[in-house]
């Protein structure tokens, strides 16, 4: 054998050891005893009906009870304005002061007219008794007693009228000064002193609003206020009162309790709603006229309701869905139909029915018909608290 060939066997033997070499340093691709992927673990309630009040929170606009507009009812130069604006006023305490000068002037006036008119009737009724003794004994014609007669009732009209024009008059007078005609609070000047009023229109010279307690007036739809009659009239046979309570442009709820007073009989025909009003005590003049709020209208119960957290439900285009949790852990997609809201869930009219297993958390990894496994589902405040609650305790340890 030559030594090229004994060269080329040491060289095809060295390539193959390399090769081998690099086969055993590769890995494999699946480890030894591995298997599939654990399934994927998600929150899920169980459905179970409930009791839930039905709840309808409506947008409203705060106004005064009472409100009185304190105008000029005599035409004057304004004096002195006696009120401190903002201030809580009675009713008939005086407000303003018009110069009563003129007005008592003519007052004068009409109480001298009705003593010459008086004066006039007087002689008119002693002549004409002198006038009826002579007509009796033929001394004078009867024309003459005619005509004194007459002239005696023109007398006595003379000082009605003179009368009724002194109490024009006295009325006027006591319009120069001005009272607040209720109880209330009253707000800022519109006159000031100096100022002429009354001369043509009567003019405004404040505003009174009585706000001890307020109304509130909400616009509901006629169809909701309709289905929420029928539900309310099935609720305790009937017997339930709205419950009304006020929350504040800040989010908090009022403290004290209102009453439902009336609705429309009419609906809107450019907007399909019906106008309601509402009362509430407001003893610290805290809620003022023109505020913007909401009332919650608490409306009566409704029995077996099942409900779920609304992250839960899923919007499609074919309406809404929940994806649930069969007895094998299989995940099963269902739709449901959603009948408004109650607190942070929605309403399930229908789809779902007691027992059912519902995903709330991780719909990301339920995929239809994947295995899955649940576990019970707990709201972001509840486990919030528990690192809180559990500090607390050990404070007290």
């Amino acid at each position: 054998m030559n030594s090229e060939c004994v060269v080329r066997r040491l060289f095809i033997s060295g390539l193959l050891l390399s090769l081998l070499a690099a086969c055993g340093e590769k890995k494999p691709a699946v480890a030894p005893g591995a298997g599939a992927p654990p399934p994927s673990m998600v929150s899920v309630i169980t459905v179970e009906p409930e009791q839930v009040a039905i709840i309808t929170e409506l947008p409203g606009r705060i106004e005064a009870t009472r409100i009185a507009e304190v105008r000029a009812r005599i035409a004057g130069i304004v004096q002195k304005r006696v009120f401190i604006e903002g201030s809580e006023v009675r009713a008939g305490e005086l407000l303003y002061k018009i110069d009563p000068a003129p007005l008592q002037a003519a007052a004068n006036s009409s109480e001298a007219t009705l003593a010459r008119a008086e004066a006039n009737l007087g002689q008119a009724t002693t002549k004409l008794a002198r006038y009826r003794a002579l007509v009796d004994s033929n001394a004078i014609s009867k024309q003459e007693f005619d005509d004194q007669q007459n002239l005696q009732k023109i007398a006595a009209a003379d000082v009605a009228s003179a009368r009724a024009a002194l109490d024009i008059a006295r009325l006027n007078l006591s319009y120069a000064t001005v009272a607040a005609p209720i109880s209330g609070r009253i707000g800022r000047a519109l006159v000031t002193e100096g100022a002429l009023v009354g001369q043509g229109d009567a003019t405004n010279l404040a505003v009174i609003q009585q706000i001890d307690s307020i109304y509130v007036t909400l616009v509901q739809s006629s169809v909701e206020m309709r289905r929420l009659q029928q539900v309310m009239a099935q609720s305790n046979n009937g017997k339930v009162k709205a419950k009304l309570t006020l929350v504040t442009e800040d989010g908090k709820a009022y403290n004290q309790p209102g009453r439902l007073l009336f609705s429309d009989v009419t609906v809107d025909p450019n907007s399909g709603s019906v106008s309601l009003r509402a009362e509430f005590a407001n003893p610290q003049r805290t809620l003022l006229p023109g505020m913007y709020v909401r009332v919650r209208l608490e409306q009566g119960v409704r029995a077996g309701t099942i409900t779920v957290p609304q992250q839960a439900v899923m919007r499609t285009a074919d309406g809404a869905a929940v994806m649930t949790v069969t007895a094998d852990n299989k995940v099963a997609p269902r739709p449901v139909k959603t009948d408004g809201t109650y607190g942070t869930s929605w309403i399930i009219s229908e789809g779902l029915k007691q027992g059912d297993s519902v995903i709330v958390e991780g719909l990301q990894k339920a995929k239809p018909g994947a295995t899955v496994k649940p576990l019970p589902w707990q709201p972001a405040e509840t486990v919030s608290a528990a690192p809180a609650a559990a500090a607390a305790a050990q404070q007290k340890n």
